[in-house]
């Protein structure tokens, strides 16, 4: 187990028994049983973890911070149980999704219970009203923009003249706004200037989309075991990647006109993914993409420079590494 990964357990266990403590008072049980759900079937936590370490960063209480890193997860849980619904996905964390379970119906309502709970923990952390409201403004910004980004997702489809800019908009909104949420809250509930705060969310945005552009580019550089699913999914999904952007940007019409009718083909066969990873090798797209996630990450260490010399700050430049370095 890797250093990185020996301390997400360690610090999940607390943001876990936060959870189910907040939790345990919904009624009936079977709302109960379909919101706490995802939490007991596991996950990194990377999110509220991150809210856990910058408050230690700016030499704050962490446990002043618990509530809120627990709110920053059950945010992101109520997302992965909305989103497995419109995309009418049959397994979520190596179990059956919620929907799959309990109907659509009941997964709705928890998704919407997880949300709403989310910012009761936030106002019922023991704070300064202004750390209170700052971090509910904060907190309830990235719900708006996880909403747009997956609007914008779903406008994607069937479009294959999506920007680099627009791909990198989607994937801020849909992936990024939330960690940028969680190590600004971190900042804000650990007693961190305004100068400070802000850089805590720009470090949270670009690993956020540095770990949006990873998990594509492991999409098609992984092996099914690793992955937990078929290599070139998004392919088969007809899913714009950066790396789909790229190379139709750059390829010459034989290859744009052959990459473009795998991505249309909702029945690609594996020979099409590997001709299409093939183009994608060709116009450096897969390259590109590792690039441009490895720029982000170094930038966001850099930030961290503003912080003290601690233990967390080390913990912070490791998980924006383990952002490249994770091969699922």
């Amino acid at each position: 187990m890797s250093e990185v990964t020996e301390f997400l357990t360690v610090y999940s266990k607390d943001i876990k028994k936060a959870i189910n403590e907040n939790l345990s008072s919904i009624v009936p049980n079977e709302l109960q049983e379909a919101s706490i759900y995802l939490t007991d079937a596991g996950g990194k936590m990377i999110r509220p973890v991150l809210t856990l370490l910058v408050t230690e960063g700016v030499e704050g209480d962490k446990e002043g911070s618990l509530k809120s890193a627990a709110s920053i997860e059950l945010i992101h849980t109520f997302s992965l149980i909305h989103d497995d619904i419109m995309d009418d996905d049959d397994v979520r964390r190596g179990v059956p999704a919620v929907h799959k379970v309990w109907g659509d119906g009941l997964a709705i309502l928890s998704g919407d219970t997880l949300f709403s709970k989310a910012f009761e923990l936030i106002i019922n952390s023991e704070k300064d009203p202004i750390q209170n409201n700052k971090s509910l403004a904060t907190v309830a910004d990235a719900c708006v923009q996880i909403c747009e980004g997956q609007a914008l997702d779903i406008s994607f489809e069937g479009r294959y003249d999506v920007t680099e800019e627009e791909y990198l908009e989607m994937i801020f909104k849909k992936t990024g706004a939330l960690i940028a949420a969680a190590t600004k809250v971190g900042a804000i509930m650990g007693g961190a200037s305004d100068d400070v705060s802000e850089a805590m969310y720009e470090y949270g945005k670009l690993i956020g989309l540095a770990f949006q552009i990873q998990d594509d580019y492991l999409d098609v550089i992984s092996d099914e075991e690793s992955l937990g699913k078929p290599i070139g999914s998004d392919i088969a999904k007809g899913k714009m990647t950066l790396m789909a952007v790229k190379a139709l940007n750059e390829a010459d019409e034989k290859d744009s006109e052959t990459l473009l009718k795998i991505l249309k083909n909702d029945n690609s066969s594996k020979e099409d993914i590997d001709v299409a990873i093939e183009i994608y090798e060709k116009y450096g797209s897969i390259q590109y993409a590792h690039d441009i996630a490895l720029a982000n990450v170094n930038q966001a260490k850099e930030l961290l420079d503003i912080l003290p010399e601690t233990e967390a700050k080390h913990k912070l430049s490791l998980v924006a590494e383990y952002v490249l370095e994770r091969h699922t």
